[in-house]
């Protein structure tokens, strides 16, 4: 390998050229100040650069998390609890005095003893333990309790009263003839007395406000209460609603039935002047008076043609009503058994109580108040019963607590509205207490707004209530909202599942806000947020720059903490755009992360602008490392904002920030180049030249390299200078240090080589395949780095496109790389030249009695052991390379076996031909190795010609040489001129016609820029024309377009014309008058085409052919072998043919 060492590459040359290639080791005279000096060494001392690059790596790995945008799966990395939230005491609703409680806790009592209704399945009947889990709400004694139930038992029972809403029917019969009915209701409530008479009396009928006999007696009831009529209909909607008071819950009943309108004064109109009457004696009077206009079943006689039929009737007892209330459809029944009715009738039934006999009651205390502190009272109680996960508590109560809610709910009349009303102001302040779960609040507020829009309003007192918990709520909210990075991190996937459903109940406060005749906001609440919002993110990044880089200290020691500054808020930037925008924006129409990211990019540029005017004076090594990690996140930053989809055209104020970075960035890129060679060293002193595992064919110095020059390549697409001169100088600076890098890995290479000893006898060395594969590993990672380094105006990565400096230094390493390749491959190959010359010589002096593949054999094992060595040892480039090294080595020794042996029999040639078959068979191996065409090309053409050759006769070998110049094409067809002749054979006569008509553009060989242009005309091969002598045309002076029009007979047979080879051989010479003529070209023509000769010619006696263009050459390559052939040769007609061609030669110029 000592010759290795001598051998200096073009890119050193351009090394020692090119100053920036070099390490400068003194400041030039002309260097200006905007050069940065040398960089002392502080931060980063001279070793094997593992600590550089190690730090290198920490800085790539951040662009790891920074590629595009992000992505929530990514960000959300934890499913744990969410940070706990804030709780205030003083937020909940105002403590009760004793007396309040005492007065709450008999209205508990009180609404339990005097419950009436059906309990649902959910709910409890069992009085025992409705009075138990009141006294564990309230936490009184037994005495204290038992006082209490007796104290509240003595009190008067209250007033029931059952409200009924009748809402609609369907389906039902059609009375009237066009198909339809016109239906109305009459109700009321059958009181205990009248049921058991009606029933003994008359057990088939059901009763109803009317009777067919006319001897009835009044018929019982307390009120009777009429609809309107609905007209033509079988669907009749009312939504009309009555009150009517209860005597026995346990026994009355509400009766209703339903009619179809048909008499012109009927039971509506008489049932409308009910209320009029005054006293039971006028009731019963005006029973009679329904009872005379009314005929039984609907049956009329001809002259009652206007009497109303019946429908269909209900029978209701009062004690069935659900503590909760009915809303449902109920079937209709007939009145008796010969009745027919059908359809349904939509009801809503709820029992309430008046006149309790209660504290609070008395002193005017509404049951929406006391409804108000049951439940909070109660929600107190369940929700430290889950303690344990109170948080996620979702306001589930236990079977009591709804019990006694529901009850109390119904007794006090309180609607849907009021009831969803009471529980959000109930639940969002005691959430303000203690956390409940955000998805109860938010299903508080859906159901508040389903009966809010079926509902009429609140009353002033109530509204005014709801407003101030709205506020309360809002004022919690935003108080989070201004702490989100706290209470709702983007890393937890719990916490950002409550900010969406705190969001969601705050937007749901904004759809209340037109309903509220007193508005609970003073302003728009989107408005609120987004100041909440902005002075969190000043309060988040005063405490983080307070943290990590006060402004207290000197700029140096700033610096490390306002890196971690910025990295902070790239990842902050990073999970408002991936976690909390669409969140805010979905929900509440507020462009959060536009928001945020001009608020804090704006708070970073201007810290950054100041730290880098106090640092740019006093650079130091340090310092310039750490303005440069500073450098990219700022310029990240600003390539996340361009990639944001619709983000507003207003310029950032990081635009321009490059600007004050430019001297750290030179001195770290002038480090970078020292770090990378004191790296390289590093690795090839422990390289031990072994590939470094069992699938790689490298070395680990040459894995470091290629790693090295990947994180080069990757920071500076992280650093994409914006200004595309200073771009150009920086790149240009990089581009060259790389390549320098580069060879400066190959020499190390080489020394290392050659300092470890090779094995005795050793055809292939190991060590020298590792080196070959890492030249080829550096030379593809080295190139594909040095692509990435294009600036702005060369962006794209295609070569076309690059740069010309880059393109330049990519191509000149590119060459040089190539080169060390080759040259390494041959001093690989060159161990094996003695063996396969030995082979070879085998071949040519096996004898002739042995069969050919017997005589190739050794050499073919020989090679298959060696390649499949160098295939396990190689990457498949270089194991073409190799491949192609050794097929030349192989050809030269053929040939050189060749040009030893003459006089030898016709079997020795055909045995190398087919050892040449043989070895292009073998170097292909069925498309896994060399190219056909690599193969058959170079020193393969010249092998296999002269193989050819002496397996022919002399007058084989004198027809190949002209058909070898048949074959012959111009290279460049105006080099030489052009010839224009015609052709023909005439039959009659037997002769063949030339007719030579004109040249142009012939070589000026005289002095005087002319020629004296001739034209030789001969027959050929001559054993095919014998007989026949060259002739020639007139000499024309002075001329490179000579014009002849000469025409030229000779006697020949058309066989002969016909035969392989046969040719008129056109030779132009220059005249000379004292020296010898000069060659100026050559062409020939095919005789087995010319007319007459591939046909009969047609109106003998005339000139045929049409005049032909030949483009003059000189001869090749293959012409000049078939002559060397025939010289070897010791035959007659061989010298002879030889002489001749000889003496023509004399006037030839030497082949270029």
């Amino acid at each position: 390998m000592s010759t290795l060492l001598e051998i200096k590459s073009s890119v050193l040359r351009q090394v020692q050229v090119c100053p920036s290639f070099r390490r400068k080791t003194e400041p030039e005279p002309e260097s200006t100040s905007a050069d940065p000096p040398e960089p002392e060494m502080g931060a980063w001392k001279p070793g094997d650069g593992m600590e550089f690059f190690a730090h290198m790596r920490l800085i790539l790995k951040k662009e790891e998390g920074r590629q595009g945008l992000p992505c929530p799966e990514v960000l959300l990395r934890s499913g744990s609890p969410a940070p706990a939230e804030p709780v205030d005491p003083n937020r909940g609703l105002r403590a009760l005095t004793q007396e309040e409680v005492e007065m709450l806790y008999e209205e508990a009592l009180y609404t339990v003893l005097h419950r009436a209704g059906t309990m649902g399945p959910d709910q409890v009947d069992d009085e025992e333990i409705l009075l138990g889990y009141l006294q564990q709400v309230f936490g009184t004694s037994p005495e204290e309790h038992t006082e209490a139930i007796k104290h509240v038992k003595k009190a008067k029972a209250p007033t029931y009263t059952l409200k009924v809403s009748v809402m609609r029917a369907k389906n039902l019969l059609a009375k009237d003839p066009n198909g339809f009915s016109d239906p109305y209701c009459m109700l009321g409530i059958l009181p205990a007395s009248g049921t058991p008479r009606e029933q003994s009396r008359q057990k088939e009928q059901r009763f109803t406000f009317r009777k067919g006999s006319k001897h009835s007696s009044p018929l019982p009831a307390k009120c009777i209460r009429v609809t309107e009529v609905k007209s033509s209909t079988l669907n009749p909607v009312w939504k009309e609603h009555f009150l009517f008071e209860i005597e026995d819950v346990n026994t009355d009943q509400l009766h209703l039935d339903i009619w179809d309108h048909d008499d012109d004064v009927s039971l509506a109109e008489a049932c409308r002047k009910l209320n009029e009457v005054i006293g039971l004696k006028g009731m019963s009077r005006y029973f009679k008076q329904i009872v005379k206009s009314a005929r039984a079943n609907g049956t009329a006689g001809p002259t009652d043609d206007h009497t109303d039929d019946f429908l269909g009737c209900l029978n209701i007892p009062v004690r069935e009503v659900p503590v909760a209330g009915a809303d449902r459809w109920f079937k209709l029944e007939p009145r008796s058994s010969a009745s027919r009715v059908q359809g349904d009738c939509h009801l809503v039934l709820k029992l309430i109580t008046t006149q309790r006999d209660t504290v609070m009651s008395q002193r005017g205390r509404s049951g929406f108040l006391s409804y108000l502190l049951l439940l909070s009272r109660i929600l107190q109680f369940e929700h430290q019963a889950e303690e344990s996960n109170s948080s996620s508590w979702h306001g589930e109560f236990s079977g009591p607590g709804s019990t006694i809610l529901c009850l109390h709910g119904a007794q006090s009349n309180l609607s849907p509205l009021q009831l969803a009303v009471l529980h959000w102001q109930v639940s969002s302040r005691h959430h303000q207490t203690c956390t409940l779960d955000y998805g109860y609040l938010l299903g508080l507020l859906e159901d508040m707004q389903a009966h809010w829009e079926e509902a009429a309003s609140l009353p002033q007192e109530q509204e005014e209530s709801l407003a101030d918990s709205f506020s309360a709520f809002s004022e919690y909210g935003l108080q989070l909202l201004c702490q989100l990075r706290d209470y709702f991190p983007a890393t937890n996937s719990t916490a950002v599942y409550h900010l969406e459903l705190l969001l969601k109940c705050l937007d749901k406060l904004q759809l209340f806000q037109p309903s509220f005749e007193i508005c609970p906001f003073e302003t728009e609440l989107n408005m609120d947020i987004a100041a909440a919002l902005k002075r969190g993110n000043r309060e988040w990044y005063n405490r983080l720059l307070n943290t990590k880089s006060p402004r207290e200290q000197s700029g140096p020691q700033r610096l490390p903490g306002l890196v971690e500054l910025a990295d902070i808020i790239y990842e902050d930037l990073q999970a408002c755009y991936g976690i909390y925008a669409s969140l805010f924006h979905g929900i509440l129409k507020v462009d959060f992360f536009t928001l945020t990211f001009r608020q804090l990019e704006r708070l970073l540029a201007e810290e950054a602008w100041v730290l880098t005017e106090e640092l740019n004076p006093k650079m130091t090594l340090q310092v310039a490392s750490g303005l440069f990690e500073l450098y990219l996140t700022l310029a990240d930053t600003q390539r996340f904002w361009s990639c944001i989809p619709g983000r507003d055209g207003r310029s950032l104020a990081l635009a321009g920030i490059h600007t004050p970075f430019l001297p750290a960035v030179k001195i770290w890129l002038q480090v970078l180049r020292d770090q990378v060679k004191w790296r390289l060293q590093g690795a090839v002193d422990v390289d031990t030249m072994e590939p470094v595992d069992a699938s790689s064919k490298h070395s680990s110095s040459a894995a470091t390299a290629s790693l090295c020059f990947s994180h080069i390549q990757e920071l500076w697409v992280r650093l994409a200078w914006p200004d595309p001169a200073q771009a150009q100088g920086l790149g240009t600076q990089l581009s060259q240090d790389m390549c320098g890098a580069a060879l400066f890995y190959t020499e190390l290479l080489r020394k290392k080589v050659d300092t470890q000893p090779g094995a005795v006898g050793e055809a292939v060395s190991e060590p020298l395949c590792v080196v070959l594969n890492n030249v080829e590993l550096v030379r593809r990672a080295s190139g594909q780095a040095l692509r990435g380094l294009a600036w702005p105006e060369g962006v794209g990565g295609v070569e076309a496109t690059l740069p010309r400096p880059l393109l330049s230094c990519t191509h000149a390493l590119e060459e040089d790389l190539q080169h060390e390749a080759h040259t390494v491959t041959a001093h690989l190959t060159s161990k094996m030249v003695a063996d396969i010359r030995k082979y070879v010589q085998h071949i040519s002096l096996s004898p002739d009695s042995i069969q050919n593949d017997e005589a190739v054999a050794p050499l073919m094992k020989y090679l298959d052991e060696k390649l499949a060595l160098l295939n396990a040892s190689l990457v498949k480039e270089n194991l073409g390379r190799v491949l192609e090294a050794l097929w030349e080595l192989l050809l030269q020794a053929i040939l050189q076996a060749l040009g030893g042996n003459s006089d030898v029999s016709a079997d020795f040639y055909g045995r190398f031909h087919f050892t040449l078959e043989a070895l292009v068979s073998f170097f292909h191996a069925e498309g896994q190795g060399l190219p056909l065409e690599s193969l058959k090309d170079g020193s393969y053409k010249r092998l296999e010609e002269e193989l050819r050759l002496h397996k022919c006769s002399t007058r084989e070998c004198i027809e190949h040489f002209y058909l070898d110049k048949l074959k012959q094409r111009s290279l460049e067809q105006n080099q030489f001129g052009r010839l224009s002749v015609r052709c023909y054979y005439e039959a009659a006569e037997q002769r063949l016609a030339v007719e030579v008509l004109h040249a142009a553009d012939l070589l000026p060989l005289d002095t005087n820029g002319l020629s004296d242009p001739f034209v030789i005309v001969e027959l050929g091969p001559p054993h095919l024309f014998p007989l026949v002598r060259s002739q020639r045309t007139q000499v024309k002076a002075r001329t490179l377009h000579p014009i002849y029009d000469e025409l030229f007979h000779f006697s020949v047979s058309a066989e002969a014309c016909r035969r392989r080879g046969a040719c008129v051989l056109f030779t132009v010479m220059d005249h000379d008058w004292l020296s010898t003529n000069d060659f100026a070209g050559e062409a020939a023509l095919g005789l087995s085409g010319v007319s007459g000769i591939s046909r009969s010619q047609m109106g003998g006696g005339m000139r045929a052919g049409q005049p032909i263009t030949l483009h003059l050459r000189q001869p090749r390559a293959q012409v000049r072998s078939a002559l060397r052939m025939l010289e070897g040769r010791t035959n007659k007609e061989a010298q002879e043919f030889v002489k001749k061609l000889k003496e023509l030669e004399k006037c030839m110029e030497a082949d270029p």
